[in-house]
């Protein structure tokens, strides 16, 4: 017997969705509603200025029943940033918290059981009706959490990553890649898809200058026994959730984590022995098996599979999501 194979990431939502409108100076009370299309002016703001932005993370269904959720409030905390960041009206932090635990507890039946998870996607967007508001933001706006049942990211086995290594082009504007909006992931597409065509890659690194950054959709680090180095935190890429909960949790484990600007040469040279991986929601950690540069292939620590380091870490953060190890630093709240 065949067995059927899950839905890809993201293309399935549960029943339900919570809705909050902000008008005159304050959010309206939430409510929780069907899934359906959102009634939208084609002169609203998010349309013609692009003034959105999202968050995701995840909730685990534990053997007891209770939804766990993984550390919302740095995600409620950083949709915030990113809103002051676009000028939109910025989420209640308890009406966020809020939204997210009814819509988990509404569609409660539909959380997967671990490895699978409840990937939960709040979003905001710009709706003043005013197509000559491009210097202008926007003083209405949506607050939407919608959620979606995800199964193992790795169900078939964790495969290598081919990453294309782009020296002379950005992820987005330097001022803006710690924002977490729509606008930074399309302008990553286009040289992301070039890249798949002509070296046949999965992602694009972008190393402006020589200088390694992120990828278009994931945080970047170097990796060996005992040691992690990754790009310090600046304004050009998104400080992500689980890249912070990953060198948090390696240093308990007795790593020495260095976050500082370092450069594609020193990558080479790193991965002739070490390892490399992208840390993101949707897959944690992800190994990198094959760094591709305009002068050939770097096959990592030699043989281009996932290090061991990589797998020995990515099953330990996991491991605090779903709850098979102790959560120490109080990252779950409980529905």
């Amino acid at each position: 017997m065949t067995t059927q194979a899950r839905p890809a990431f993201g293309t399935v939502l549960t029943d339900h969705m919570a809705v909050a409108e902000f008008r005159d100076g304050q959010w309206s009370p939430f409510e929780v509603r069907p899934v359906g299309p959102l009634p939208m002016h084609p002169a609203a703001h998010v349309l013609h200025y692009g003034s959105e932005c999202f968050e995701g993370f995840k909730a685990y269904r534990r053997p007891d029943g209770r939804i766990a959720i993984f550390r919302m409030s740095r995600h409620v905390e950083r949709m915030r940033q990113s809103a002051r960041q676009l000028v939109l009206p910025e989420p209640d932090p308890q009406q966020f918290a809020d939204m997210v635990r009814a819509v988990i507890d509404r569609d409660r039946a539909q959380v997967p059981e671990a490895p699978g998870a409840l990937y939960l996607r709040p979003m905001l967007i710009g709706t003043t009706q005013n197509i000559g508001a491009a210097a202008t933001p926007s003083g209405e706006a949506l607050f939407i959490v919608l959620a979606s049942p995800v199964w193992d990211y790795f169900a078939g086995g964790m495969k290598p990553l081919r990453i294309f290594v782009e020296e002379r082009t950005t992820r987005t504007a330097s001022h803006l890649g710690v924002v977490k909006t729509g606008g930074n992931y399309a302008a990553a597409l286009g040289p992301t898809l070039a890249a798949r065509r002509e070296y046949g890659v999965d992602q694009v690194l972008f190393c402006p200058g020589g200088e390694v950054q992120e990828t278009g959709a994931a945080n970047f680090l170097l990796i060996r026994e005992g040691k992690i180095l990754t790009r310090s935190l600046d304004s050009t890429f998104l400080h992500g959730v689980t890249r912070d909960s990953l060198l948090t949790m390696a240093r308990d484990l007795g790593f020495q984590v260095e976050e500082r600007v370092f450069t594609v040469a020193e990558m080479l040279a790193w991965v002739k022995d070490g390892e490399a991986a992208l840390s993101g929601t949707a897959a944690v950690l992800a190994g990198v098996g094959t760094l591709v540069t305009r002068d050939g292939e770097h096959r990592v620590a030699g043989t281009g599979e996932v290090g061991p380091v990589t797998r020995r870490l990515r099953a330990a953060l996991v491991g605090i999501q779903t709850g098979e190890n102790p959560d120490t630093r109080g990252w779950l709240e409980y529905v």
